[in-house]
């Protein structure tokens, strides 16, 4: 790692929060006048890979010059009063939990932005597009790296409205129906969660999540912060999204375009369980172990719950959508998140975060897959993929097909890649959860959430066998295999997919010594 200088790193941390805000106003401008004549539609979308781009340099190189023998320490922070008269500041900092968030929404949001330039999305104006992502990116952004609940607050609500239009205007087939429940779900999730923040913020005489988590409740009554957790939980478990608040992402998920399925999967779903692991667990212990072991109990109902649908759609003659299917396998890998976060351990919590970037890694790629596979098709339909137009992929298009059998491998934990350790690691979290919790029913959960993953393996194999060794039928058109830009945006998953399987302690070394001083009662 490069030693840099502590100003340095703050520069670049609110330079990373702060450049897609600016680069989406600008992509509202008019064209520079040499664009005007060649393509201003592609020049927008330049733009988009631009910004993005510099966002992840400047990602990498906040990665790199980040204190790699402290991670629990807050770095990189810059710490300004904003609005005196209610204790708000504008508060950024990373630690081992946020950095690896930051750089994997950096990275899915220029792997989106290139797929776009060389696939432009179909709909409404390019320079809305690229506006409306950087907008996405700078919120989601901004969530992880915010140290004050007000301001966090502010950047888990920016994102909703781009992702609103995202779906209503670039989307497919429902797609108002599909925004609509999605605004609605995540919107009525936030008032309720804005509740409990302003009782913490106002109960403890600060909105510092840094200066709340070194508290660790202790100014706060054990009543207050079963209020402030019911409250603040139930908004970040519907964005998560846990079972049974979750029904607004198949639809979000099937109608969405190909980049907005990907950016939702990938970076919006980790703002709920971050904010699980940053604000409930170190700020209201008390009320946290109190609905623990219900969040785990809702996190394994998920877990089997995600993976009988996707049984269901995946048979024959279901009809299933294949984008459907793989919002539904979301529901069962974030109940591993939640059941790690919900052993209240650093086994389960290091598990949780795990798997939360594996998550964002897998399902991203799934994502571009399908997308690909629409583009090449005309359908997601499973039944029509396996019987009318021969997908057959091994052999039509098997860098396509060996692609998408590795994702699925990777999505049903095989060892090796990074889908195993985070749903290990929260199975073992349950098989030893925190010592005041009752262990007898977290061992109940543990075998639930076993099972889930024989569900995950079953339905996964499925659709591969459907969709990649189906018969080939004669007279069927060209299938075109991997172009050159789509293998550009996919390699980094599949490289870091691999790199995480083989080498866990890449991410674990980074979040476990957060996770223990966290749960020990605060952060530097």
């Amino acid at each position: 790692m490069i030693g840099i200088n502590e100003s340095v790193m703050q520069f670049l941390l609110a330079f990373i929060v702060a450049v897609p805000l600016l680069g989406a106003a600008a992509a509202l401008l008019p064209a520079p006048p040499g664009l005007r004549g060649r393509s201003p539609d592609q020049a927008v979308l330049r733009h988009c890979v631009t910004v993005t781009g510099v966002v992840l340099i400047a990602a990498i190189v906040l990665a790199l010059g980040f204190d790699h023998d402290h991670p629990s320490r807050m770095q990189a922070q810059t710490d300004i009063s904003w609005i005196p008269a209610l204790h708000v500041r504008i508060h950024l900092g990373i630690d081992g939990i946020s950095l690896p968030l930051v750089v994997l929404t950096a990275l899915l949001t220029f792997l989106c932005a290139l797929y776009s330039y060389f696939k432009p999305p179909t709909g409404p104006s390019p320079k809305a597009f690229t506006a409306l992502v950087l907008l996405l990116e700078g919120g989601t952004l901004a969530s992880f790296a915010v140290l004050d609940l007000v301001l966090f607050f502010l950047a888990f609500e920016t994102v909703l409205v781009p992702m609103y239009f995202l779906i209503a205007r670039w989307g497919g087939e429902g797609r108002s129906r599909a925004a609509w429940k999605f605004i609605l779900y995540t919107l009525l999730g936030s008032v309720i969660m804005l509740l409990g923040l302003l009782l913490i913020g106002i109960k403890a005489g600060t909105f510092d999540m840094v200066a709340l988590a070194t508290d660790n409740g202790r100014s706060l009554s054990t009543s207050v912060q079963v209020i402030a957790v019911l409250a603040i939980g139930l908004g970040l478990a519907v964005k998560t999204p846990m079972w049974p608040l979750h029904s607004w992402l198949p639809d979000a998920h099937t109608s969405a375009p190909t980049v907005g399925s990907v950016l939702l999967a990938g970076v919006l779903l980790k703002m709920g369980t971050y904010g699980f692991v940053r604000i409930l667990l170190p700020e209201a212990p008390q009320g946290f172990h109190v609905f623990a072991p219900y969040l785990a109990a809702f996190a394994v109902v998920g877990i089997v719950y995600g993976s009988l649908a996707c049984l269901n759609l995946a048979k024959p003659g279901a009809k299933g959508d294949l984008k459907r299917l793989i919002a539904y396998s979301s529901v069962g890998h974030m109940g591993f998140v939640l059941l790690g976060i919900a052993t209240m351990t650093p086994t389960g919590v290091n598990g949780a975060l795990f798997a939360n970037i594996a998550h964002g890694l897998i399902t991203g790629l799934l994502f571009f897959l399908v997308g690909a596979l629409k583009d090449r098709t005309g359908s997601t339909d499973l039944d029509t993929l396996a019987e009318h137009t021969g997908a057959a992929l091994y052999g039509r298009a098997p860098r396509l097909g060996g692609l998408l059998a590795f994702a699925a491998v990777a999505s049903l934990g095989l060892p090796g890649l990074a889908g195993f350790w985070g749903e290990m690691l929260s199975l073992f979290g349950a098989f030893r959860p925190a010592a005041d919790l009752n262990r007898s029913a977290y061992l109940v959960f543990m075998a639930i959430g076993a099972f889930g993953t024989l569900l995950t393996a079953a339905y996964l194999l499925v659709v591969v066998r459907r969709v990649c060794m189906g018969d080939m039928k004669r007279d069927l058109p060209e299938l075109t295999d991997v172009r050159g830009y789509e293998l550009a945006a996919w390699t980094p998953l599949v490289v870091l997919t691999l790199v995480a399987g083989l080498w866990p302690r890449s991410l674990l070394g980074l979040t476990d010594p957060a996770v223990q001083q966290l749960l020990a009662g605060g952060t530097r």
